[in-house]
């Protein structure tokens, strides 16, 4: 009986060992590869009219919350009326965060839409409420007082996510633009409509590709003074620290080079060395690779100062595989036209050393000039205003 138990032991401590060994492995591959995480701190608790002291921002701006208990709080978009809807996009939920005695914080998260397949981009047009979600995009009726969404109609069905399941709708010229990301990191797709920004009208009819060549476009905005379409581009993984950029496009008919280029016409020798990327559309800005941008917002505010007018805000999600995080802020970028020709930090503090605490996603105006921010880490939506 004691042999028995003595073989017993040896079996599991061998056991043990070599399920040591091959977690260790698996690790370092990983590691190898590029799968380098920040450690992810537990979630905070902030509470509704708290400011945030650990983000820093510029002298004259202070930063607090707006609304807390979000989930992955995602595509932030006022309403007619000035109701803020946030997407939560793991939820499957639409919420409606309302400030009624404007006291400059949300009274009620209320759940206007659930059991959604990944809902995340917004967009009211002609008063209805226009939702994207992975496989599908259907408009609602949204009343304003009562914060009840039902449904009107089904637009289009959309192709599945794969790799990228989120989608984004930004309305221009009574057509509907939405973004529809890659299925794969790097590869040659089967639906033309992956990987791209497709054009449909509002009914849902004649869809098509507008701009292709798009691995993930995950945000896009329109800017007013110049009906250009702006978009965040994110860039393939697993070619090291610093490449490839992401970037921001302006969206026109064309191809942007994905899967063979990156960047300003650049080959992408590990996947195609042959290809000829001169016929590829250039970016207006590249971002250090891995940032991850999404959310941007042209600046139109009384709450900032004229020379700011028509500058860019851009959150950076921040990286998962790269040796050194980055991102995990929201910088300002000088926009001139068609170009920008600086950037700067606006929010920092959202990666405390290699800890990662928030990260930024989306940013909206209210009428009032505040700017509006989702972080899908915390579950908020924070409220940035001029201090007094």
């Amino acid at each position: 009986m004691k042999k028995k138990w003595i073989i017993i032991i040896v079996i599991s401590t061998l056991v043990l060992i070599v399920v040591s060994l091959v977690f260790g492995l698996l690790f370092l591959f990983k590691k190898k590869v590029g799968d380098i995480r920040p450690a992810i701190l537990p979630a905070l608790k902030p509470k509704v009219g708290q400011t945030i002291d650990y983000l820093k921002l510029p002298a004259g701006y202070k930063i607090g919350i707006f609304a807390n208990d979000l989930g992955n709080a995602r595509d932030l978009v006022f309403s007619p009326n000035g109701i803020l809807l946030v997407s939560a996009t793991e939820n499957g939920q639409i919420i409606a965060v309302a400030d009624k005695n404007s006291d400059g914080t949300s009274d009620e998260n209320k759940v206007i839409l659930s059991g959604l397949n990944r809902p995340h981009g917004l967009a009211f047009y002609l008063g209805k409420l226009y939702v994207a979600q992975e496989t599908k995009l259907t408009r609602y009726n949204f009343d304003e007082n009562s914060l009840v969404a039902t449904k009107d109609k089904d637009i289009m069905d959309l192709p599945a996510g794969g790799q990228h399941f989120t989608r984004t709708i930004v309305f221009r010229d009574n057509q509907m633009y939405v973004s529809i990301g890659s299925t794969c990191d790097v590869c040659l797709e089967k639906n033309p409509f992956n990987a791209s920004v497709i054009v449909v009208d509002p009914e849902g009819n004649n869809p098509k590709v507008y701009a292709k060549g798009l691995r993930n476009a995950v945000f896009m905005i329109l800017n007013d003074k110049t009906n250009q379409i702006w978009a965040t581009e994110m860039g393939r993984d697993f070619l090291g620290d610093d490449l490839p950029p992401d970037e921001i496009n302006i969206l026109l008919p064309g191809d942007y080079g994905w899967p063979y280029c990156y960047g300003n016409k650049v080959v992408d020798n590990k996947f195609n060395a042959k290809a000829n990327c001169g016929g590829t559309t250039s970016p207006v800005y590249e971002i250090p690779a891995h940032s991850a941008p999404l959310g941007l917002v042209f600046i139109d505010s009384t709450q900032f100062s004229m020379d700011e007018q028509g500058n860019l805000l851009v959150a950076y999600h921040g990286s998962w595989n790269r040796s050194t995080p980055i991102g995990y802020k929201v910088v300002k970028l000088k926009v001139d036209g068609d170009k920008i020709n600086s950037s700067e930090d606006f929010i920092t503090g959202f990666l405390q050393g290699s800890q990662v605490i928030g990260r930024p996603v989306d940013l909206a105006f209210d009428p009032a000039g505040s700017l509006y921010l989702s972080d899908d880490r915390a579950g908020v939506v924070y409220k940035i205003i001029k201090a007094n």
